[in-house]
């Protein structure tokens, strides 16, 4: 049985973790307000970008792109996959990484030429330790996500895609729905699908009037647009993984919290039992001590 001393030392070792998980829980939270005031910023540019992309597809009939299925299914001809995933640099989230992991990884177990692509030190090492095949020259880190750091990402992507080594690519990350709630998404960036800009239902816009004009082949202007809404979703993608990241460890230190106050509680209460014990054993001791002296003192009266 641990005697004061010990449970002493460790209420003052649970202390000092309480205060560090406390802090941990503030920096993430002022972290996480910052990336979404900048998401919220950005967002509206990159819906915009989506309305255009439409509109030119209900302006222009039968246009050809190589980031979109062809008209007939039949023609496409599948290849390779790249797959971006965005894990954190650092633990203590939770079942962040292992659940964006876990996205992945059903993309990889149906198709074997796969290659991943992998934001954050910890899903690189995971790729490490468990021989599965990644981009080791692709290293970027998830902290503080910046439309620089999207547009190079996008770019290397792009580039793989255009000299046809890869056919598909596609985006795990986690989308952060509330404080309560995040899940990993798994999504295709490309190729598209053409209803996927072509359909009404899906967002009204107003009717065009006229026809739009193109200085500019149809096929060179969509290019640009496209890769410009890439960069907006991988940013987009950033962030909110970056957000659901911080929050996840909030969370994590918000239950380290509340575990240390429990075990500060108990500590506390056996703290206190064995120090009333020794108390109780003192003031036994003493009294049988005054008690053997007085008998003591009566014996050499007689």
């Amino acid at each position: 049985m641990a005697n004061t001393k010990e449970i002493k030392n460790r209420i003052e070792s649970v202390t000092d973790t309480k205060k560090i998980t406390n802090a941990m829980y503030l920096i993430s939270s002022i972290k996480l307000q910052k990336a979404k005031a900048e998401l919220e910023e950005a967002r509206p540019y990159f819906d915009t970008l989506r309305a255009e992309i439409k509109r030119i597809f209900r302006s222009v009939k039968n246009l050809d792109s190589p980031y979109f299925y062809p008209e007939n299914m039949n023609d496409f001809v599948n290849g390779s996959y790249a797959v971006l995933v965005i894990t954190a640099d650092k633990g203590l989230v939770g079942a962040y990484n292992e659940n964006v992991i876990k996205e992945a990884m059903k993309i990889v177990r149906d198709h074997e030429d796969t290659t991943l692509y992998v934001v954050g030190e910890y899903g690189r090492q995971y790729c490490r330790k468990n021989g599965i095949n990644y981009d080791d020259t692709f290293k970027f880190s998830d902290q503080d996500p910046t439309l620089d750091e999207a547009r190079l990402i996008t770019s290397i992507l792009l580039d793989l895609y255009n000299r046809g080594e890869v056919k598909k690519i596609f985006l795990v990350y986690t989308d952060i729905e509330s404080s309560i709630e995040a899940k990993p998404i798994s999504t295709r960036l490309l190729p598209f699908h053409r209803d996927y800009f072509d359909d009404d239902k899906r967002q009204k816009e107003k009717k065009i009037d006229r026809e739009f004009l193109f200085y500019q082949k149809p096929e060179k202007v969509l290019e640009g647009i496209v890769e410009s809404y890439l960069n907006g979703y991988v940013y987009g993608s950033l962030v909110d993984s970056y957000c659901s990241e911080q929050n996840s460890r909030m969370n994590a230190m918000s239950s380290a919290n509340t575990n240390a106050d429990k075990i500060l509680g108990d500590l506390s209460i056996e703290y206190n039992r064995l120090r009333q014990t020794a108390i109780t054993q003192e003031i036994t001791e003493i009294s049988a001590g005054a008690k053997a002296q007085k008998q003591k003192r009566l014996r050499g009266r007689k």
